[in-house]
């Protein structure tokens, strides 16, 4: 399909409302977050992944496994890497059903609840629209909220993921009651969230980094500070740390139409220096499992063939 925008600053946006947030899912999800929101995504897509890590069942697997422990920016840069590889290419295209294989041959390496699995789709749908909603450049269009909900429900499919929601609202609800009975203090959500913390920290210039804790601290709720044991965040920081971004958006609208998406050409990915160039997605991610016996008894559907 014609990736070109119409005129004007508000060009994409008179593209998407011409589109199907059903049908063309892919297709509104890839503008919106490739070429509308890139930098926003990423920040929320951030903050979704860490919020997933207040779930008890969630950060305790992680903590066994090692893998935040010793490769953080590993683990970081493989999951937004094999994303973006979906929202790019589609989940249907050669390189999203390989990146599709990968996340399902990781995952299928361990047992997960369902719920939990549900859970962590919710937080790649609504997180982004809430942050972009707060702080970008201009709020999501009802046909891009819808689109999110749909492509996301389709990758979720894709792994084999049961019960998910037909609706909008009703997958929404779900994610609001998920962390109502999940989230609680654990030493486990400690740890990982420490390891986060210190990951989001290293990207910065060492006399940087106490103020970039104080302003993730800032940007956390009450919930999610107390499910890590994290002290809550300074409302001075919180208010500035909001102004910031605020003044940026209101900047970026007078920046021109982005006409190259950011997704998989990443600059700052540290662990796979150029990609995708010479890359393709079966070269990420650990798929060998230093826990054997936690082998997953259900194992998922790698290709979307098989839903056919």
């Amino acid at each position: 399909m014609d990736l070109t925008p119409a005129r004007g600053r508000y060009g994409w946006l008179r593209r998407i409302e011409q589109l199907d947030p059903v049908d063309d899912c892919h297709t509104i999800h890839r503008i919106t977050a490739g070429y509308e929101f890139p930098w926003d995504y990423q920040r929320a897509l951030e903050f979704a992944l860490f919020r997933t890590y207040c779930v008890p069942t969630i950060s305790a697997l992680l903590e066994k496994t090692g893998e935040f422990a010793n490769r953080p920016q590993k683990r970081y840069d493989d999951t937004s890497l094999l994303m973006g590889e979906m929202v790019e290419h589609g989940y249907d295209s050669a390189r999203g059903r390989e990146a599709l294989r990968m996340v399902n041959r990781m995952h299928g390496q361990y047992h997960i609840d369902n719920d939990d699995m549900l859970y962590v789709l919710t937080t790649f749908i609504y997180e982004p629209i809430e942050w972009i909603d707060t702080y970008g450049w201009r709020r999501l269009h009802p046909t891009e909220r819808l689109a999110t909900f749909h492509f996301y429900r389709n990758v979720g499919m894709r792994m084999g993921i049961k019960n998910i929601p037909e609706s909008y609202t009703d997958f929404a609800r779900c994610k609001l009651d998920y962390e109502e009975r999940t989230f609680r203090y654990t030493d486990d959500n400690h740890k990982v969230g420490t390891y986060t913390l210190d990951l989001f920290c290293s990207w910065f210039p060492a006399l940087l980094r106490p103020a970039v804790e104080q302003g993730v601290f800032a940007l956390m709720d009450d919930r999610m500070a107390s499910a890590f044991g994290f002290p809550a965040g300074s409302p001075v920081v919180k208010r500035a740390a909001v102004a910031s971004l605020r003044a940026k958006a209101r900047a970026e609208r007078f920046l021109p139409t982005r006409k190259r998406p950011r997704t998989t050409d990443d600059p700052k990915n540290k662990t796979y220096p150029g990609y995708p160039g010479n890359y393709t997605p079966k070269d990420l991610g650990a798929i060998t499992c230093p826990y054997s016996s936690e082998r997953a008894v259900h194992p998922r559907v790698e290709s979307a063939a098989e839903l056919r």
